[in-house]
Parts: C-alpha cells; structure tokens; sequence
C-alpha cells in the first residue's frame, strides 16, 4: 500500500504547485482526462481579455452557416524573440514531459537549425539561379529537367499557360533582381542589374498578359531601382556610379506598351492581353478576371508617383472603380470573370484564390503605400462581405466546437457554396489577414492549407474539402503558403512557423529537386515532374523561405518599413509615394464608398500589425493541439496509402493534367 501513498502524495503536490501558480500567474489549469494534469495557458481567458467583442456565444456552427470572424485589438506588447532565460518559458518547460505530441514537435525551434535552414534556402535559390544563367539566360524560364531555356511557344498562339508570361524578355533575371540583394549577394545584383540594362528589350512580337507583366517585371524593376537609389541604403552601397535610371526607364517603357489593353473598353476595364509591338490583338477575347484587371495598381501607383505622370496610376485605379461598381448590391461580393464591354458578370463565383485572390490584396496594399482613404474603405468592405458570405464553421478560431473556419466559393449574388473545392492561391489570404490585424483567423486558416500540405508534400492546384482529395493535381512551386508563414512568423515570433517553414523547405528538396533546378510537380502524389520552373520560385518561394529564417536581414533591422508586391517584391513604405504631383483627374466616381463618418477613423495605413497577438500568446502553439489535430483529421494527414480516399487511387494515378492545366487556366486566365 505504500506505492499508493507515494502516488496519492505525488498527485497532491501536483496539484499544489499548479494551485501556487494559477495564484501567481491567474492562467488556470488546463486538465486532461486520466489525471495527467497538463500545464498551460488557458487561452478562453486570454481571448477575452483581448478580444474586441465581450460576451460572444461559444456555440459553433457548421460551414454551411455564414458566421463573423473576430480581431484582436492593438497591445503594447512587441514582437521580441522569448528569451530562453526569459521566466515565463521556465514556467512553461515546467511539466515539458507532460505536453503532447504537437507541443513537443512545435514548441522551439533552435538558433543552430534556424541557421542550416537558412543555409538551405540560400542553397537552394543559387542552384535554381545559377542554372537559369548557364543553361537558359536570355530566356525567359528554365527547363530544370532537360537543362535548358524556354521561351514563347511561338507555334502555338494558343497556348496561354506559356504566352502570357514569356514574353522573350530574360523573365526569370528580372523577376530574381530584388532576391539577390535580399541573400546580400550585391555583386551579383550589381551584374545582373548591368546585363538587363545591355540586354533587355521590350520592343517584342510578343503577346502577353497585362497582369503578369505588370507583377513580374514591371514591378521587379521598380523594385530593383527603387533599392539601386535608396538613400538609406539598407543593403548597403548596392548603386554604381554609371547607373543613370535605366531600370526606371525600362519600366516606363514597358507600362506605356501596356496602356493600349486600357483603351477602346465601354467600361474602363482593360482588356486581359496586349503584344508589345502592336497593341491589343485584333481577335483579343473581351473577358478578364477581376485579379487580372484589378491588380495594376501598385505597380502603376508608383510609376506614376516616380515619374511624375499621373496616367498610369489613373487607368489602373479607374479599373478598380469599374470593378468595384459592379459588386453585386445583395451580398457586396465580386464575380471572378467579366465582360470589359458589357460590364457583364460571365464568372459569378466569389472567392479567395485564382481570378481574385490579388484584387483583394492591392485594395489594402495600395492604401499602405499610397494612403488613399478610397483604397481602405473598399477593403474594409470588401473584407467584411467575404466574412459574413464566404466563412464559414465555428465563430472563433481557437475557442469553442464545430468546424474549423473555412473560406468557400459561391455564388456572388446569393452567396449559396457553388463547389467543394478550394485553391493553393486561396493560401495568400493569412498573410493578408495579418496585414489587417485578424490573426486569429489568419492562424486558422493558415493551418488548414499546412495540414493539406503535410498530407502530400506539397499543395495541389485544387484541393476538394469534401472528398477529402485533390480536384486538380499539379503544384508548380507556388510561394502563397510560405508567404502567409513568414508573415505569420513575423507576426508572433512563435517557433511553429519556423517548423511549417523547415517542412516545406525539405519537402521541396525531396520532391521537387532536379538535374538543373527545381521541377513543377506534375502529380502531388506520385510527385512526377513536369520541365518547367516557374520564376516566381525564386522571386518568392525562395525569398520567403530565407527572410523565415534569417532574422537579422536588412528588411528586418532597417528603420524603413516594407512591403512585398503579389509577386514578392520588395518597396519600401515611403512618404514620396504618398505626394502626387498632379490634381485627380477623376474624382470618386458614384458607388465608390463616400468619405467616412468622423466618430469612424480609418487606421493610420503604415501601421505594422506585429503587434496584435498578445505577448502570452506567444509562448504557445499559435493553435490549440485539439484544433490542429482535428484539422488533420479534416484533411486525413494521417491516414495510409498515401494518404488517399480508399478505392480512388486510380482516378489521381490516370489524371491528363494538360487537359486539367488547361480547364483550370481557363478559369483563371480569360
């Protein structure tokens, strides 16, 4: 009987110290079943100490239900990395023993793996980079399997998914400008700077999408010369003393190529393509996506605002306007496909991801960098239309019961679900929401797009929530997953997402990893290969994954604020972006939303949301372990067989993906 008394007395002082610190502290006692009494932070109390609404009724609903999302208000608190001296991770080291399998793999992350896995991205960027310039360079992209450039697929007009972003214009050098000064390599930013000037022309017969010219190289050589120029200069004396604004003028050069899509449209909404030599193609379609038409404005803001030539910030803003004028008045939701001469909604669907996920992302950039109040009030409404319509599951996401919070698309005008699918583009959306200060529902979603990729290594193109299994199945290195964690990172300092950062890191080494670079994956889940490497892997992909993990970055230590454009470039929060050296030539048109009542401030838009997690919070796993586990079961990380629906392996195994790649780019790409 003598164990029993040990037992009963160990359980008494157990229970005794949790008493002396739940006195001292006031966190209260988080138990489990079995009397393994688990010491942590009981985040119920912290939510409502933080959150802005008091009294919300836990009860959750399905994702059939439309429910509100919460925000958490601004602390004093910082983002300063949790000493490991610091009293308060002592205490939660307490019972380490004690804490599940989620707390025990999240939990720390040490300096000596932070600094291989910067190692790592850094390695990982120059094998992709160096094998452009010695096999494919003047091309536009890199065959890493065959070892070779890629150009213009100038036998088949037709084939979008290539001409529209090659354009016969050295696109991987361009778009990569900006990541070299990132991985502080400025002798190489300095000689690829020099070789776009001697080589680069944009006096082409090619025919390109507006969109991404605008966001890859348009913006890269903003990006570039703003930081060539920069007199603070965060990466140091990166400028040359012959440089003379080449890049400046390059750009300019390029967006006067791209105004004719503006031209001869009933409604200001430009047309999708234009060749640079001859302006809009005689048989060009009349239909483009909201993202494609909606997203010009950052990079034509600042070219405007450099240049002192208001036309190009003011075709890109009348689109937005157009656009913005024709949200369904029922739900205050944008389709994703419409008509530039009927204003004619051809794509009723409303979501996140292809075809408006970056229209979203420019209102709330543009009035960062610009600080037009127009450019908020939009977002904030548009944001507030996407809560009450396209969220749905339970009210909180780290409280309560019920379904995880998930983003679904549907119909602009009723707001009823039209399919079971989401997108890898849709994984964005956390890093905008940390930008705006929701991060507990950024937290939430983020996880859910994670789960998904632990399941298969990667992201597939389409995923399907309710079957459980990818809709369409190639992943070509997106970045979207990695820019929400690094924004997430930077937003909690929480060691999680430096684990995310490490996972996706390895898995990209493992399945994507080739003779000459870094292969698209054709099939997330046989991991076949396609010869192709996008140049946003190194634009972005590699660029976020480095800042993750390389805390001492000039981005990160410099008294200049930063953004990243949708393609990952770099601009600095600059008070000249913020001058106009020309009156409006068009005021607010009618149905953009009036000046603000004055009891309703809109925030100051160079604020840094870093601030909005409580300081607890962080030294916690961002969500709770019963959550995370129930994501990944939502998403089956842990089921066999890789992972697929039993008796379904062979509708993934004879996929077409060239007749997927194309439906999908259909959708996306008009």
């Amino acid at each position: 009987m003598q164990w029993r008394s040990i037992v009963v007395g160990l359980v008494v002082l157990r229970l005794s110290v949790n008493w002396v610190l739940w006195l001292a502290f006031g966190l209260g006692l988080d138990v489990s079943s079995g009397f393994n009494f688990h010491l942590g932070f009981n985040l119920h109390k912290l939510d409502l100490l933080f959150r802005e609404e008091k009294g919300v009724d836990s009860i959750t609903s399905s994702w059939s239900q439309r429910i509100q999302g919460h925000k958490y208000e601004e602390t004093a608190s910082t983002c300063a990395k949790i000493g490991e001296d610091s009293p308060r991770r002592s205490y939660m080291n307490l019972f380490d023993g004690n804490r599940d399998e989620y707390v025990r793999r999240y939990s720390s992350f040490p300096d000596s793996l932070r600094a291989k896995m910067k190692d790592m991205a850094k390695e990982m960027f120059y094998f992709g980079y160096e094998n452009y310039m010695t096999y494919a360079f003047p091309e536009d992209e890199l065959n890493p399997i065959d070892c070779e450039g890629r150009g213009p697929d100038v036998l088949n007009p037709s084939n979008i998914n290539i001409n529209d972003v090659l354009g016969n214009y050295s696109l991987t050098l361009i778009d990569t400008l900006d990541t070299l000064l990132v991985l502080g390599n400025v002798t190489e930013f300095q000689r690829a700077v020099r070789l776009v000037i001697d080589t680069v022309s944009f006096d082409k017969d090619s025919t390109v999408q507006v969109f991404e010219a605008n966001i890859r190289i348009l913006g890269s050589l903003i990006s570039a010369h703003i930081l060539l120029t920069d007199p603070k200069h965060p990466f140091g004396e990166v400028s040359f003393k012959d440089y003379d604004n080449e890049l400046l003028h390059l750009a300019h050069d390029l967006a006067v190529r791209l105004l004719p899509a503006f031209e001869n449209t009933s409604t200001g909404i430009p047309y999708p393509r234009v060749n640079l030599k001859t302006g809009v193609p005689q048989d060009s379609v009349n239909e483009t996506c909201t993202a494609g038409a909606g997203s010009l404005l950052v990079e034509f803001g600042i070219l405007s605002r450099l240049i002192g030539d208001s036309t190009f910030e003011w075709v890109a803003r009348r689109a937005v306007r157009a656009l913005w004028n024709l949200r369904s008045n029922e739900t205050g939701l944008l389709g994703n496909v419409i008509n530039i001469q009927t204003g004619q909604w051809v794509g009723k669907q409303s979501g996140l991801g292809a075809g408006m996920d970056s229209f979203y992302e420019y209102l709330l950039k543009s009035y960062i960098l610009f600080g037009e109040n127009e450019d908020y009030r939009m977002f904030k409404a548009a944001y507030e239309s996407i809560q009450n319509h396209l969220r749905r599951g339970r009210e909180s996401c780290n409280e309560g019961e019920g379904d995880p919070p998930l983003y679904v698309n549907v119909n602009m005008f009723s707001g009823e679900i039209m399919n079971t699918w989401i997108d890898s583009l849709q994984a964005f959306f956390p890093g905008l929401q940390v930008l705006n200060g929701d991060i507990d529902d950024a937290i939430c979603l983020h996880a859910f797009y994670y789960a998904i990729w632990k399941r298969f290594g990667a992201l597939p193109e389409r995923y399907n929530w309710q079957l459980k299994a990818p809709d369409v199945l190639f992943y070509p290195l997106r970045p979207e997953l990695v820019e929400s964690t690094y924004l997430l990172y930077q937003a909690t300092k929480n060691p999680f997402y430096l684990h995310v950062g490490m996972d996706i890191l390895q898995s990209l080494e493992k399945n994507a990893k080739v003779r000459c670079g870094y292969a698209t994956l054709h099939h997330v889940v046989e991991k076949s290969k396609e010869d192709r490497m996008e140049s946003f892997f190194l634009s972005e992909t590699c660029k976020y994954l480095y800042l993750l993990f390389d805390e001492n970055n000039p981005l990160h230590q410099s008294d200049n604020k930063y953004i990243f454009t949708t393609e990952g470039h770099v601009v600095p929060i600059d008070k000249r972006f913020r001058e106009k050296h020309w009156n409006d030539l068009s005021p607010c048109e009618e149905g953009v939303l009036a000046e603000p009542e004055p009891n309703n401030q809109l925030p100051p838009s160079n604020i840094s949301n870093c601030n909005r997690i409580p300081e607890e919070r962080r030294y916690a796993l961002p969500l709770k372990s019963v959550y995370m586990r129930q994501i990944d079961h939502m998403v089956w990380v842990s089921t066999a067989v890789r992972h697929l629906p039993i008796g379904t392996e062979h509708e993934y195994t004879n996929t077409d993906h060239s007749s997927a790649e194309k439906a999908f780019s259909s959708d996306i790409s008009s």
